[in-house]
């Protein structure tokens, strides 16, 4: 056991765990009642050296419980054909003998953390192919899948998935708490094999939307960049420039530039405009205006009624042409991206 000391790659600070050392590290690791019990099963000698070690130790790095934690639950796993403890029993048998850092740490790379960069490539494919590659798993399965993804993409994906079944996917999320790993285990073949059929397809991704806010965040001659994309393509020149001036871009303009726009717009399209509008740019039109005229202006919107959207879409495409025809002029200075201002 001499030797056993030394195990250390000095380069590194990486420790070179032998089997007794793991077996002390996971003695250590479930409190005193259980490990008790594991050291009367031991005859004389594996219980001199064993306890031996675990009196030497100190300073464990997490790398090396994570090690030796995960070999010995593979192992049992093989041995046993029991799937092991709860993730609530290991936390508080962690926390006991090692802390409420260091057993984090732990049992994050046990419950999960290695299935994340896989999912994360999944962010690439089209959340309809992920919806229908996860519609016949039963619902459990469909909520741990969700669990791992980025919020806005895991939305996508419950959107595209059957009407019928939907609340139940978000009532079985709402549910997760610990995931054994038994179901990791289900959730990383179905990556796997979500991946191995994401070869085969091609990734979505929003060209026109991906230049505008390229564009958006251009210094020096943007315009000029423009035209020489126009003499190019003059169609997809007219998206990239729609999208650049989207109508959401109202709401970060200063009350000058609005009161300005607000000369050049009639009431009665900003009245179709704004139905239905983010309340940030209803909110920037309606404080740029004269207070009387605000007044007035609700009560145009109101007599207007209900309006078809298409027209509502067209009637914003009719006003930011206007805006980007006074940005284009010297007129107004627009603000195409959200940054930090200095007064």
């Amino acid at each position: 056991m001499a030797e056993q000391d030394n195990n250390y790659d000095e380069d590194d600070g990486v420790q070179t765990l032998s089997p007794v050392e793991q077996a002390a590290i996971v003695l250590l690791s479930i409190g005193e009642e259980p490990a008790a019990a594991v050291l009367r099963c031991l005859d004389r000698e594996e219980l001199i050296e064993v306890t031996q070690v675990m009196s030497r130790m100190s300073g464990i790095k997490v790398d090396s419980v994570r090690e030796a934690m995960q070999n010995f639950f593979d192992d049992y796993r093989q041995q046993s054909g029991v799937h092991g403890a709860s993730r609530s029993y290991l936390k508080r048998s962690l926390d006991l003998a090692l802390g409420s850092d260091i057993a984090n740490s732990v049992l994050n790379n046990i419950y999960g953390d290695a299935i994340r960069p896989m999912m994360a490539r999944l962010q690439w494919a089209s959340p309809k192919w992920l919806a229908d590659y996860v519609a016949n798993e039963h619902v459990q399965m469909q909520a741990v899948f969700l669990a791992f993804l980025p919020p806005a993409l895991a939305g996508q994906i419950l959107e595209a998935l059957p009407v019928e079944g939907r609340d139940l996917v978000l009532l079985n999320l709402a549910r997760l708490d610990e995931i054994d790993r038994d179901l990791l285990a289900e959730l990383e073949q179905l990556v796997d094999r979500c991946l191995s059929a994401l070869d085969t397809q091609s990734a979505s991704v929003e060209g026109v939307r991906q230049v505008a806010e390229i564009l958006n965040r251009l210094p020096g001659n943007r315009a000029g960049m423009v035209e020489l994309l126009r003499a190019h393509d003059p169609e997809v020149v007219s998206e990239i420039e729609m999208s650049m001036y989207d109508f959401f871009i109202l709401s970060r303009q200063t009350e000058q530039t609005l009161i300005r726009i607000l000369d050049d717009v009639p009431l009665d399209q900003w009245a179709i405009a704004l139905k239905g509008a983010e309340p940030a740019v209803r909110e920037a039109i309606l404080t740029s205006m004269p207070r009387r005229q605000a007044q007035s202006f609700e009560d145009l919107m109101r007599r207007s009624g209900p309006v078809p959207m298409s027209r509502i879409e067209q009637t914003r495409k009719d006003i930011m042409a206007t805006v980007k025809g006074l940005a284009d002029s010297g007129d107004i200075e627009i603000q195409l991206f959200a940054e930090a201002v200095v007064e």
